[in-house]
């Protein structure tokens, strides 16, 4: 089966191009040309819409009023779909710091979930994000269960849970360098997350292999005095390492365009990834709600377009939809928009070493989308299958 995608603008890595057909066949892209006369057996015609890669959500714990936490597989699909209305074609699924029954636990659901899954995203690994966290950055990661990193519990955690393809975790606790070690050695890798990690930290974690910054400025060290001294944390740290990759949670809440702005500038589309760090209200209104398992999770409230924790001291995760993130790069940082398509698509891709996918190029998936001027997802197509 040959489908051809006609009629609209196509994103690719070094801008948007007029006349270009994509041509798939058996859900791989084969060929990008201006050659209107190539055999098919179908065309999609895009009316004159943007014609982008599918985007890549590394960093989710939900969406639909469900939580992956919640350790059902209709959580999983509810939150796999609401994410594909909007234009994520992958999505790793993230769980926060919990039980290690209940961490265990989320592989077979996962499991089970990719087996019936049919309309949402595709899923192809997890993400850990705790438990093994600086309390003092704790953010909203539920303060019951953070701890230090023990061999005998993450190897039975990884053990386990076969798919999870990135730990995020503090560098500077007792244990995490041989942690992140251990992950390397895995195939997984290893994020600094909620840390209080100082500049040598960052250094010894980014030689053992933790090349990547769990939602910059959100819940990490940064500049501070000990006495008369100042000491960098890890978002200088982050700009200081050229290699290291961020994500930004681009939903105008958790970061000011000035932010969006300066993270841009100094570290590139090569470098950011653009992440919603949803929890389950993504896509529901303002009122009470839940970060992680629906009936032992941290309470929070949205309002203002935001999860916060009760007390309003801290944000808890976002309530974005990932087409909000790359319109609010455009508007309110000012960047390019295929820039800002390739920090959610190319860019996620390479940092989970997903490599077949994440761009519209000969031989990748073709995961594609449309939308309009607004980013407003019209079409969307998952390994050359329509799903929306």
């Amino acid at each position: 089966m040959i489908t051809k995608i006609t009629g609209g603008s196509v994103i690719l890595e070094n801008g948007i191009f007029e006349n270009l057909i994509v041509y798939i066949e058996n859900g791989i892209i084969r060929e990008i040309t201006e050659n209107n006369s190539l055999s098919f057996d179908q065309e999609i015609d895009a009316g004159g819409k943007y014609v982008s890669p599918g985007f890549v959500e590394i960093h989710s714990h939900g969406a639909g009023g469900c939580d992956f936490l919640d350790g059902t597989v209709e959580a999983f699909l509810t939150a796999s779909e609401k994410h594909a209305m909007h234009g994520v074609t992958t999505l790793i699924p993230t769980a926060t710091s919990s039980e290690i029954e209940a961490t265990i636990a989320i592989q077979k659901t996962y499991e089970e979930a990719c087996r019936k899954n049919t309309r949402g995203a595709d899923m192809p690994g997890l993400h850990l994000e705790g438990p093994y966290f600086a309390y003092g950055q704790r953010g909203a990661q539920d303060p019951r269960y953070l701890r230090d990193p023990s061999p005998e519990e993450y190897e039975k955690i990884l053990d386990a849970c076969k798919s999870v393809l990135r730990w995020s975790i503090a560098p500077e606790l007792p244990g995490a360098i041989e942690m992140g070690k251990a992950l390397k050695k895995r195939g997984i890798l290893p994020a600094i997350g909620h840390s209080d990690a100082e500049w040598d930290d960052v250094q010894k974690a980014y030689e053992a292999g933790f090349t990547h910054v769990t939602h910059l400025y959100s819940g990490m060290s940064t500049v501070h005095r000990k006495n008369a001294y100042r000491y960098i944390g890890v978002v200088e740290s982050a700009y200081l390492i050229d290699d290291m990759t961020v994500e930004i949670i681009a939903d105008g809440k958790h970061l000011p365009a000035e932010l969006l702005k300066f993270v841009y500038k100094f570290k590139g589309p090569d470098k950011i990834a653009l992440v919603t760090d949803s929890m389950r209200g993504a896509g529901m209104p303002d009122g009470p709600t839940m970060l992680g398992h629906h009936t032992n999770g941290l309470p929070c409230i949205i309002e203002e377009g935001v999860a916060k924790l009760p007390d309003r001291t801290a944000f808890a995760g976002s309530v974005a939809t990932f087409d909000r993130l790359v319109r609010n790069m455009i508007i309110m940082a000012e960047v390019p928009m295929h820039e800002a398509v390739k920090m959610a698509t190319k860019t996620p891709a390479k940092i989970m070493n997903l490599t077949d996918r994440g761009e519209i190029a000969p031989g990748k998936r073709a995961d594609i989308i449309l939308f309009n001027d607004h980013i407003d997802v019209s079409f969307v197509m998952i390994k050359g299958t329509k799903v929306f």
